[in-house]
């Protein structure tokens, strides 16, 4: 009888659990989220209409949008003719740049150059697998 008892409460603490985190996981993915990475600043055009497309679309359930920079051409951000377009849309879309710090040292960037609405990172390719682990919906260029 005792075993009985006790496998009904393991059962029903097991099942509590289960479906706990089912909730939890559930609560987590309600947003849309995504990243990018990308080796070239002219990209940003169509990344950034991308994420207006998808903000309009996904509405509510829109959630965050980065887009990593990294490569040989990272220099390309501290150049304003070249990013402070996108970095104006950017920010009208609600859209994360984000530089890889592991390119802007490889390439010897100046960091004091790099416009301060973006974000920096030690290491993009990690940051978006990380993100990717959060939930991220991911695509490199």
């Amino acid at each position: 009888m005792k075993t009985y008892i006790y496998s009904s409460i393991l059962i029903v603490v097991a099942l509590f659990a289960t479906s706990n985190l089912q909730a939890q996981q559930h609560n987590n993915h309600d947003k849309n989220k995504y990243v990018v990475l990308t080796k070239k600043i002219p990209q940003l055009q169509p990344i950034l209409l991308t994420a207006e497309a998808l903000k309009k679309e996904d509405g509510k359930n829109f959630g965050d949008f980065q887009v990593i920079i990294c490569g040989k051409e990272i220099g390309d951000i501290t150049d304003t003719e070249k990013i402070g377009a996108f970095i104006k849309k950017a920010e009208q879309l609600g859209v994360q740049l984000v530089a890889c710090g592991f390119s802007l040292e490889k390439f010897q960037i100046d960091k004091t150059r790099i416009p301060t609405e973006m974000k920096v990172v030690e290491n993009g390719i990690l940051y978006n697998f990380q993100l990717q682990k959060k939930g991220y919906k991911s695509l490199s260029l």
